[in-house]
């Protein structure tokens, strides 16, 4: 009882660091770890190696894939790749459906880029087929947000579910995590839709985007299928991967398949798909530039990721596992809601998805290693696994409030007024939230 007071006594302290003092994530999850590791009694001559290996072993496995998937992302926004998706899905369904063509525009645009950026980027288009279509723009911002929302805490290569991916030891399933993750997100934005029905007779008031221009960083004209193609390429590749493992091949197209399938390599591959789109809108000499600020993008969600990986190596290390073996009957029976509750509360206090996801997965370990948490509650599979990925998921959209820069975002250029975005954007979020974890909980229990 003392280790289980110790332990959330240590969450709650990181989580009002975050929340309340501004502590910045990465700084205060290593803090966190650190002290857990000499109150729950691991040798003071063993932490730092318990260190070492947890940030090393996190930060080696996924950072690559977090740095490709975020220049991939940089590179559609500034070259107006984003906006072209955009647009190729409004021609299809705008006319007759903006509120549902808004949320598929946004789920499309959030796979490569921050939902951030994807709002700010996509808002104008919303707010035109408004003015064409003769309807309120909130219904239409609210879908828009959704979608970009669904997609940023499920769908890999946003950084969130890939960290979280590669923390339990799906680095190299997934294919597995995307698949589980269209589904989830899809589903989840089912009573979204419905949702936003609700509030056409919202007034907004002028968002805080001046732009006139639906891309203000690059107008010239942008071919969609050269934009489609880093997001399609990299699943295409990690899908004949799967099948090279599967299916009976000659050794060495099995091989060269395997190779090209591995998730690191299909997102290389995609970056280097990007090349068309920076030479057809003469953005290849600011390629350079694009790197850097990626860079700048990736690295804290790099270090983040890294520090929760020495969080988590500490929760072994203390035996802290052994405990919730002994001892965990109650966790057992909560199943994936457990990593969800703690993702939904880690989310709540502190505003950042991706902080969420990471410290959660952190957490949970990886479900080859029968020393983790997720050993502990019987998570022991890629299937289980991925599971609880799209569980923490779920938590990390529950829920979007006054804390998370997302929900200004989304209040400021959508043109919500600030005291309506909490039963508009704050509710909706909850509602998608819920809606995600009972689904989720309702295939583990049918398929695990």
């Amino acid at each position: 009882m003392s280790t289980l007071l110790i332990f959330t006594a240590a969450i709650v302290l990181m989580v009002v660091a975050i929340a309340r003092f501004k502590v910045h994530p990465f700084l205060a999850i290593l803090a966190t770890a650190i002290l857990l590791a000499a109150l729950l009694g691991v040798p003071f001559a063993d932490i730092p190696d318990v260190i070492g290996k947890g940030f090393g072993g996190v930060s080696s496995g996924i950072a690559l894939v977090i740095i490709f998937g975020t220049l991939i992302g940089s590179v559609l926004e500034h070259t107006g790749g984003a906006v072209a998706l955009a647009r190729a899905v409004e021609r299809v369904v705008g006319k007759r459906h903006p509120r549902l063509a808004m949320m598929l525009i946004g789920w499309i645009v959030s796979i490569p880029v921050f939902c951030d950026s994807g709002f700010v980027l996509v808002s104008p288009i919303g707010k035109s087929l408004a003015h064409r279509s003769g309807i309120s723009p909130v219904p239409l911002m609210l879908a828009l947000a959704a979608g970009l929302f669904a997609s940023h805490v499920f769908i890999p290569p946003t950084p969130g579910p890939v960290a979280a991916a590669g923390m339990t030891g799906l680095e190299n399933n997934l294919l597995l995590v995307i698949g589980l993750g269209v589904i989830i997100s899809l589903l989840s934005l089912i009573p979204a839709y419905f949702f936003t029905a609700r509030f056409g007779n919202v007034n907004s008031e002028p968002s805080e985007s001046s732009e006139s221009s639906e891309n203000p960083k690059n107008p010239k004209s942008c071919n969609a299928t050269l934009a489609f193609l880093p997001i399609v390429l990299p699943i295409v590749l990690m899908a004949l991967g799967s099948v090279a493992a599967l299916a009976t091949l000659p050794a060495g197209v099995a091989a060269t398949l395997t190779f090209l399938g591995k998730p690191v390599i299909a997102l290389m591959i995609a970056l280097l798909s990007c090349l068309p789109l920076l030479m057809q809108t003469k953005m290849t000499s600011k390629f350079y530039d694009i790197t850097q600020s990626s860079l700048k993008t990736a690295g804290p969600i790099i270090f983040i990721t890294a520090a929760g990986g020495v969080l988590g190596a500490v929760v072994v290390a203390s035996g802290f596992v052994d405990i919730i073996k002994e001892s965990g009957d109650a966790l057992k029976a909560l199943g994936v809601v457990f990593p969800f509750i703690i993702a939904a509360i880690l989310k709540s206090a502190q505003g950042s998805s991706t902080v969420a996801i990471t410290t959660t997965a952190s957490m949970m370990g990886m479900f080859n290693d029968s020393g983790s948490m997720m050993s502990a509650l019987g998570f022991t599979s890629p299937l289980a696994a991925a599971l609880v990925v799209m569980a923490i998921g779920a938590g990390a959209m529950t829920v979007s409030h006054a804390n998370d820069s997302y929900f200004w975002v989304v209040t400021g250029f959508g043109g919500i007024k600030a005291r309506d975005g909490y039963r508009t954007m704050t509710l909706m979020t909850l509602i998608m939230g819920l809606t995600a974890i009972i689904l989720i909980a309702l295939a583990a229990a049918i398929l695990l």
